[in-house]
């Protein structure tokens, strides 16, 4: 039975609600790889019954609206929020139960700075979408993201950095700072930064990019992380995918 976006509480409620427990996973599905749509609702059921906490769905090519909207609709049959992860103004749909506001803060081009957060905006009002307002931050690797938001990329050993854009974010009022290391990464968010930014900065962290085995999502989340995201985990190794839901929702908040 499909569930009404109305009948779960405020997302962002939620997550603050449940991530002063224990640190949170979601898992992020790309609708572009997804192959096999018949194959979704098992993987989600999957995802769903092992713990995680919501569904971020997006990814940077490839990705209609139709085939947004099937996916949120296959998504929608469990009773967790179902997040829309955009990279441009098409990633949006009123099926949604809310959307990461980002502002992708070391880019060179205005646009993903501010530009088409302005013509989203009025969209996501009409169409009654909770924005949860996020600095998104594109770290070491970059990936696709990185590349097509034309990132000056931080280093994943520049401290200083990170923690300056952290504070940033934070005083500019956004909730969550979403650090980037780049789908497919070959390495994650080095965990020494994560804990620099939480020893001056109180801003929730996002970590995702990268992790791809229990040790790693283990490390990233005891360092201070709120949040840890898996996607192609999820698509290549779903028993893996599972082991790190379960070791993540074991590790309580100081």
């Amino acid at each position: 039975m499909k569930i009404k976006r109305k009948t779960i509480m405020k997302v962002a409620s939620y997550i603050h609600q449940l991530n002063s427990q224990k640190v949170l996973h979601f898992s992020l599905i790309d609708p572009d790889k997804i192959n096999d749509i018949d194959k979704l609702n098992s993987i989600a059921k999957k995802l769903y019954e092992a713990g995680t906490s919501a569904f971020l769905i997006g990814g940077t090519l490839g990705v209609s609206k139709d085939r947004l909207d099937e996916i949120l609709d296959i998504l929608g049959d469990y009773k967790i929020p179902r997040i829309i992860f955009p990279s441009n103004v098409n990633l949006i749909s009123e099926k949604a139960d809310a959307i990461l506001f980002l502002s992708l803060l070391n880019s060179d081009d205005l646009y993903y700075v501010i530009g088409a957060q302005v013509v989203a905006a009025p969209i996501i009002k009409k169409l009654q979408i909770e924005p949860i307002p996020t600095g998104y931050l594109i770290v070491g690797y970059g990936g696709t993201a990185g590349h097509i938001g034309r990132a000056r990329v931080i280093p994943f050993d520049n401290y200083d950095l990170a923690i300056s854009y952290a504070l940033a974010a934070e005083y500019m009022g956004m909730q969550f700072l979403y650090l980037e290391a780049g789908s497919g990464s070959p390495e994650p968010i080095n965990p020494e930064m994560i804990r620099r930014i939480k020893k001056y900065s109180n801003i929730k962290i996002i970590a995702g990019g990268g992790i791809r085995n229990i040790n790693t999502a283990e490390e990233i989340a005891k360092a201070g992380a709120n949040i840890i995201v898996t996607g192609n985990i999820i698509e290549d190794d779903i028993g893996k995918a599972i082991k790190i839901i379960d070791t993540i929702n074991k590790i309580r908040v100081d």
